[in-house]
């Protein structure tokens, strides 16, 4: 297939076009990740236990633990991050605990948020805010 020169500057023109305009952002928010992951339900605060720390000097490995007592999973979120769903812990009938360790990526002083869902069908929720530094200056 052959082109014009005059075919050609168009197509590239519009190619241009199409790559300087922006996209819609393709992550989601936090509050519709929940409501995906609740399936809509009530989510009543508290209930989940979520230790990480108030000051990370480090925001490529944070370490985070998660648990609910009768959870049958839990979601982690970053809401600060470009991609906010960082883990999903699923625990079966046989597991030993329903607890979690891992370490994150934060890409800045954000809130930390965790959901559980319950055996009984409920959910909780727990948010703890951690501030990240640069380079370890606490400030």
């Amino acid at each position: 297939m052959e082109f014009t020169r005059r075919e050609t500057l168009v197509i590239g023109a519009a190619a241009a076009t199409v790559a300087a305009l922006p996209l819609p952002a393709m992550a989601a928010t936090t509050d519709e990740l929940i409501a995906e992951f609740t399936g809509g339900a009530d989510v009543a605060e508290g209930g989940v236990d979520l230790n990480a720390p108030e000051i990370a000097e480090n925001g490529n490995t944070v370490p985070i633990e998660v648990g609910a007592e009768g959870a049958t999973a839990i979601m982690v979120l970053a809401a600060g991050n470009p991609v906010p769903p960082v883990a999903t812990f699923n625990f079966g009938p046989l597991a030993g605990a329903t607890r979690a360790k891992t370490r994150i990526r934060l890409a800045t002083s954000q809130d930390v948020i965790a959901v559980a869902k319950l055996a009984d069908g409920s959910f909780a929720k727990a948010t703890k805010a951690v501030k990240v530094t640069i380079g370890g200056c606490g400030g």
